[in-house]
């Protein structure tokens, strides 16, 4: 019965419940840690990193990090780095969706983007995709 109502994440089952949303729920349960610590001095981000398959090839993972493959912190700017979990390809295309976001407004108006901003241009692109799908 749930198969007729997983298909979007805007369709509700008979007992009111959005399946996509749980299912991605349970993914994230399945991701690894990321920590992020913030201090009087600075601020301190770490990730623990799954290995998934016994042939993957780790020597194209960049020494300290910021972005490279298997990674979940990335540099989005010169002023914000990012720590993610979930889904590798989700977090890339928000990756990438920040980081033209971050671009666009430097070249507008020739500053750093507010991290505030630049949390909500997030915020409110993954809300338009749980709302409309």
């Amino acid at each position: 019965m749930a198969r007729r109502y997983d298909s979007r994440t805007t369709i509700f089952s008979p007992e009111g419940r959005l399946y996509q949303i749980e299912y991605a729920m349970e993914a994230i349960s399945h991701a690894g840690t990321v920590l992020g610590v913030l201090s009087k001095d600075g601020v301190v981000l770490a990730a623990e990193k799954k290995v998934t398959g016994k042939l993957l090839d780790m020597s194209s993972v960049k020494e300290g990090g910021y972005g490279g493959s298997g990674e979940k912190i990335f540099l989005l700017n010169s002023n914000v780095i990012s720590g993610v979990a979930g889904i590798a390809a989700d977090a890339n295309s928000l990756v990438n969706y920040a980081r033209q976001a971050s671009q666009r407004h430097l070249f507008m108006y020739n500053e750093d983007i507010p991290v505030e901003s630049l949390a909500q241009r997030l915020c409110d692109l993954k809300q338009g995709y749980t709302q409309y799908g």
